[in-house]
């Protein structure tokens, strides 16, 4: 069976779902398709969103918890990338694209990027444009912002 339940977090409604063994999804607001999902606190969900804020209270800088992400070998390639990325500094999609392999790909990285099903897990926040502005985030600009400034006084983010 699948669970996923909302908590309301300083950045707001933040979701998990999982399917029992692992995270699948992070939720900003309550959009979410759950006709395949029952609304339940597991211990896996309740644990994810401890560590979530953890983070938010800059007591963790990684998450050590099961996840799994649905998505191409492209997809894959992207988020792995993103893994890489530490807390507290960013990078260009066009560096994630030399990063993979595909230094022609920045496009289809920042594709990658949008259809990341666990953000903040993978951090697909710390990926900026080229000229160091801040461009498109799932969960909006005002999380990107929040999540990069919380994250700031750890390292290197380019000032915006």
């Amino acid at each position: 069976m699948k669970h996923l339940f909302f908590y309301e977090t300083e950045l707001g409604i933040i979701g998990f779902a999982e399917n029992g063994r692992a995270i699948t999804n992070v939720i900003f607001g309550k959009h979410f398709n759950n006709t395949d999902y029952e609304e339940v606190e597991t211990p896996l969900l309740k644990e994810a969103a401890k560590q979530l804020n953890e983070y938010l209270a800059k007591e963790r800088e990684l998450f050590d918890l099961p996840y799994t992400a649905a998505g191409t070998p492209f997809q894959h390639s992207v988020w792995d990338a993103l893994k890489t990325i530490p807390y507290g500094q960013t990078c260009t999609y066009l560096d994630i694209a030399k990063q993979i392999g595909k230094p022609k790909a920045c496009r289809a990285v920042g594709m990658a990027n949008n259809k990341n099903p666990l953000p903040i897990l993978i951090p697909c926040h710390r990926v900026i444009g080229s000229s160091g502005k801040l461009v498109g985030y799932g969960g909006g600009m005002d999380i990107k912002k929040a999540l990069l400034a919380l994250e700031k006084s750890k390292g290197d983010i380019i000032e915006i």
